[in-house]
C-alpha cells in the first residue's frame, strides 16, 4: 500500500500564488522556527476502493486539499502544508500501521477522515500513544467520545447517537412503532443499533429484534428475510455505504417493501445518487450537512463538484473544515505542538459553511446543528442533485448526547 503525497504549493497550480507562497516563507522565519521541520504534515486515511469509498475515499482526499490550498491562499502562513493519504482497506491494523508509520517516519503531525469506527479507533490509541492529533470526520460510533475518548481526538461530523436520535424520532411520530434491525456487526453498527433502539423506546416504540450482517455483505438475503419475518413495521438499517444501498436494493427485490418501511440510520447523499429518487423517495435520514442549503454550501460543493464530478457528501464537507480549523489554530499558536494546538482548537469557535457556532467539547465531540431530511419524490427534483427537503434543523444541544450522560473518562475525573 502506497502513501500519496501531495505539496500543496504546487497543487496551488498557479506561479504567481506559488511565488507569493515562497516569498511568505522567507519573511516569516521565526514562525518557520516554531512548527518541527517548517512543515505541517496531514495524513488522510481512508476507504479509497471499498464499502465507503464512494462517501469518503479520493473525494475526502479532494476535500482535504481544497482546504489546504484555500487555508494557505488566505491565510498565507510561515509554514508549508502537505497532504498525505493512504488506503485503510476499512481494516482496524491495517490503519494502526499505517498511522504508526506516518508519525515514526513521516513526519506526519494529524491523522483524519478514518472512515468506518473499526480504523477510527484503532487510529485513536496510536495518536493518544504518539501524542498526534486524530481529526475523525467519516467515522460514526459513539464510543469515540465515550468509552474509547481522549485528549487529542476530535469527532467532527456526526455520530450514531445523532443519527438515531433524528431519524428514530422521526419515524417513530409518523407512526412506525414497531422495529426490527439489520445492523453492521461492528463497533459503528452496534452503536446505531443501542442509540437508536434508546430513542425509539423513549419516543413510544418497540424494538422486536435484530440481526446481525457481517461488513461488509452483497447478500444480505437470508438478513433480511428474518426482518421480515418479525412483522414489525419497520426495518432499521444499522449499516452504512454500500451495505445500505444492498440491503434497500434487495428488500425490494423480495417485495419486503412498500409492506415493511426501511428506515437509513446512516444514508449519504451518494447513496440516493446511487439508488435513485423512485427508490428512496419519502425516506427520512438525519444529515449535517447539504450541498443545496444556502450560498455558502452552494458555492464550495460546486467548487468541490468541479473536480469530483460529484456532489459532496457530509463526511467530506466535514473534512475540509475540520483540516482548517486545525491549520487556524496552528497558525494561531505559531506551533504544531499537539497540545498547544488541542487547547486553541477547543477554545476557537467554528463558522462556516459546514457550522455555525461549533463548539469542540470536553470529551472531544464537536457540537453542531443537524438536519432532517426528507427524499424528494422524482416529480420534485427540478435539477441534478436536488435530492431532499430540509424537514427540521435540529439544534446540537438537542441532537447529540449530553455531557452529562457522557462516558468519557475525561468528563468525569
Amino acid at each position: 500500500m502506497k502513501t500519496k503525497k501531495t505539496v500543496v504549493p504546487f497543487a496551488l497550480r498557479s506561479t504567481v500564488a506559488a511565488l507569493a507562497l515562497t516569498l511568505g516563507l522567507g519573511a516569516a522565519i521565526p514562525a518557520q522556527a516554531q512548527v518541527s521541520d517548517g512543515v505541517v504534515r496531514i495524513g488522510v486515511l481512508t476507504d479509497m476502493s471499498g464499502a465507503y469509498s464512494d462517501l469518503a475515499g479520493p473525494g475526502a482526499v479532494i476535500a482535504a486539499n481544497m482546504a489546504v490550498e484555500d487555508f494557505i491562499a488566505r491565510q498565507k502562513p510561515g509554514f508549508k502544508v502537505e497532504i498525505v493519504s493512504a488506503d485503510h482497506q476499512n481494516k482496524g491494523d491495517i490503519a494502526s500501521n499505517k498511522a504508526r508509520e506516518w508519525f515514526d517516519r513521516g513526519q506526519v503531525d494529524a491523522v483524519t477522515e478514518l472512515v468506518s469506527s473499526t480504523t477510527a479507533l484503532a487510529v485513536m490509541k496510536v495518536a493518544k500513544e504518539k501524542n498526534k492529533i486524530a481529526l475523525i470526520t467519516g467515522a460514526g460510533s459513539s464510543r469515540i467520545t465515550n468509552e474509547d475518548c481522549n485528549d487529542v481526538s476530535v469527532h467532527w461530523v456526526y455520530d450514531t447517537y445523532a443519527t438515531g436520535n433524528g431519524t428514530g424520532k422521526a419515524v417513530v411520530k409518523q407512526g412506525g412503532k414497531t422495529w426490527y434491525f439489520l445492523t453492521a456487526d461492528y463497533a459503528f453498527g452496534q452503536s446505531l443499533e443501542r442509540d437508536t433502539t434508546a430513542v425509539i423506546e423513549a419516543s413510544g416504540g418497540k424494538v422486536l429484534g435484530s440481526v446481525r450482517h457481517p461488513f461488509p455483505s452483497t447478500d444480505l438475503s437470508s438478513y433480511l428475510l428474518k426482518a421480515q419475518a418479525s412483522g414489525a413495521q419497520v426495518i432499521g438499517l444499522a449499516n452504512a455505504g454500500a451495505d445500505t444501498i444492498n440491503s434497500i436494493k434487495q428488500a425490494s427485490e423480495f417485495g419486503i417493501t412498500p409492506k415493511q418501511t426501511l428506515a437509513g440510520l446512516l444514508m449519504f447523499i451518494t447513496d440516493i445518487n446511487s439508488l435513485g429518487l423512485k427508490a428512496t423517495q419519502g425516506m427520512y435520514l438525519t444529515e449535517a450537512f447539504y450541498w443545496d442549503m444556502n450560498p455558502e454550501t452552494r458555492a464550495w460543493s460546486k467548487r468541490f463538484f468541479a473536480r469530483h464530478k460529484k456532489m459532496p457528501t457530509m463526511v467530506q464537507a466535514g473534512l475540509y473544515s475540520a483540516i482548517t480549523h486545525y491549520l487556524e489554530a496552528v497558525k494561531a499558536v505559531n506551533s504544531d505542538d499537539t497540545q498547544k494546538v488541542m487547547a486553541q482548537m477547543k477554545k476557537a469557535p467554528i463558522n462556516d459553511f459546514f457550522a455555525r457556532n461549533g463548539k469542540i467539547r470536553d470529551d472531544g465531540l464537536m457540537l453542531h446543528d443537524m438536519y432532517l431530511m426528507q427524499v424528494k419524490k422524482p416529480a420534485d427534483s427540478h435539477y441534478p442533485w436536488d435530492y431532499y427537503n430540509v424537514r427540521a434543523t435540529i439544534p446540537a444541544a438537542d441532537a447529540f448526547q449530553p455531557l452529562s450522560q457522557s462516558r468519557c473518562p475525561l468528563v468525569h475525573k
